[in-house]
């Protein structure tokens, strides 16, 4: 009866071992690099874009934020951290051109006609058309550890921050020269800082401003959001201060209805509730405890 007592205290004590961390261990935190994949349902306003002759369905699916991870123990089994990182995706296309005589019945109305005259354009100045998608995320986070062996631990938490999400188009025509760049496509500009703008007799009593050639066009429509990101995770202390986290979870953010903005400063009072959500993965190799 002593020996079966003893043997069952002795593979209790070794199990506490196994199963749980001493107190120190909990004392420590690491910080690496943390490239995030998501999965993202849809891009926000992607369907417009094969009116541009573009595949919205050639974006990068999944999507990869890159990025750095830090985490350090406060209390008990509780950690928190922190998380920040970028990622872009683009669809692009050079189009074939027709040009075409806009004057059927002697109007012009900047769409082509059945009988309007028309031919292959053939010169070297065919426009190309880019679309890219940016996401930004910083968020912090705070975790429940559960360890599993000394060296393994299972986590549950959540991501919480701010993303920012943008789409813009640009569309260039031929090659741009440097000092065009720079021009001003309104006029001439004096030392004064007063802008002189040309126009004809007949609209001089009541001018149109309108700006003149430019060597390419850029939209950006982007809008700022509540992130919000939970996730478990397994945590690999391989050597002594070095280790492998890998997360899973699910990336939800919102933008409101008429808070996307155009070229960073004109809110588009018309658009839609858009969710910037999916799948998400992120695998961390960390330097620390």
């Amino acid at each position: 009866m002593k020996n079966f007592i003893l043997f069952i205290s002795v593979n209790i004590s070794i199990l506490s071992a196994q199963f749980s961390y001493p107190a120190q261990d909990f004392l420590g935190g690491g910080i690496g690099y943390s490239p995030m994949y998501i999965s993202l349902d849809s891009i926000p306003g992607s369907h417009y874009l094969s009116g541009l002759g573009l595949k919205p369905e050639n974006f990068d699916n999944p999507f990869v934020i890159h990025g750095g991870e830090g985490f350090a123990h406060v209390t008990g089994r509780w950690r928190i951290g922190g998380y920040a990182g970028m990622g872009a995706t683009a669809v692009s296309t050079i189009p074939d051109i027709i040009v075409f005589k806009d004057n059927l019945n002697g109007e012009a109305n900047g769409v082509f006609d059945q009988g309007e005259d028309s031919k292959d354009y053939t010169s070297f100045f065919n426009p190309t058309i880019e679309a890219k998608f940016s996401f930004y995320l910083g968020a912090a986070s705070v975790e429940y550890v559960m360890p599993v062996f000394q060296d393994l631990e299972l986590s549950a938490g959540a991501l919480m921050g701010l993303g920012r999400a943008a789409i813009s188009v640009d569309e260039q025509n031929g090659n741009p020269r440097w000092e065009r760049v720079f021009s001003n496509v309104y006029g001439t500009m004096d030392s004064t800082g007063t802008l002189y703008y040309g126009v004809s007799a007949d609209e001089y009593d009541d001018p149109d401003i309108t700006p003149g050639e430019v060597p390419g066009l850029l939209r950006d429509v982007s809008a700022t959001f509540f992130n919000f990101q939970p996730y478990v995770a397994i945590k690999w202390q391989f050597l002594e201060r070095l280790g492998l986290r890998i997360s899973a979870g699910f990336n939800k953010g919102t933008v409101r209805e008429g808070k996307w903005v155009l070229n960073g400063k004109n809110e588009i009072k018309d658009s839609p509730a858009s969710a910037l959500q999916g799948v998400s993965f992120r695998t961390m190799l960390y330097i620390g405890l």
